[in-house]
């Protein structure tokens, strides 16, 4: 995986694990994003499936499809994305937000609030999706009048246990619980 563009104000953090990216996407006004970093990781070898490794660590409710092709966010939940086949670019944060190319073997989490859409993808473009906690999920467009519902309950997600590929020594609860 690749990132393609960036979001100005964006913040590229450094891990102890350089094949994980954390990425901060702001507020743009229309789009709540979140003070929790994306996390962005490459090369993940799910040798049982993602939907098991998901499990095992506490991201569960897991689905196989592709990514909406417009701009939406939950506020209900943190969502898990494993690229299981061909290859798709991803925009996250809206419009203006960060570009990122995946591929099999590219996982991203991506905390409630967070915008994300596939501007393209190919046609066998799949992914496995599941929630820290199995929580239910809704859908956003950053249309007026929903901030004033959105803003509260992605304040009101808690935060997960555990990394979705690492557990509870996983990245995860290191860069978000600080």
């Amino acid at each position: 995986m690749r990132v393609l563009a960036g979001q100005e104000g964006a913040l590229t953090e450094a891990t102890d694990d350089s094949a994980v990216e954390a990425h901060r996407l702001f507020d743009d006004g229309r789009l709540p994003n979140s003070p929790l970093p994306v996390l962005v990781y490459h090369g993940v070898q799910a040798g049982n499936g993602f939907e098991k490794l998901f499990a095992a660590n506490g991201w569960t409710g897991a689905w196989r499809d592709g990514v909406y092709d417009f701009h939406h966010y939950h506020s209900t939940a943190h969502e898990v994305l494993g690229c299981t086949r061909g290859r798709a670019r991803l925009r996250l944060g809206g419009p203006s937000g960060l570009t990122l190319e995946v591929v099999p073997g590219s996982v991203v989490v991506i905390p409630a609030g967070v915008a994300h859409c596939a501007e393209e993808s190919s046609h066998d473009f799949q992914v496995v999706g599941a929630t820290a906690g199995g929580l239910d999920w809704d859908i956003n467009r950053g249309n007026p009048g929903e901030r004033a519902r959105t803003i509260p309950a992605i304040a009101a997600v808690p935060l997960p246990k555990a990394d979705p590929l690492g557990g509870i020594g996983g990245v995860l609860p290191r860069l978000w619980q600080s």
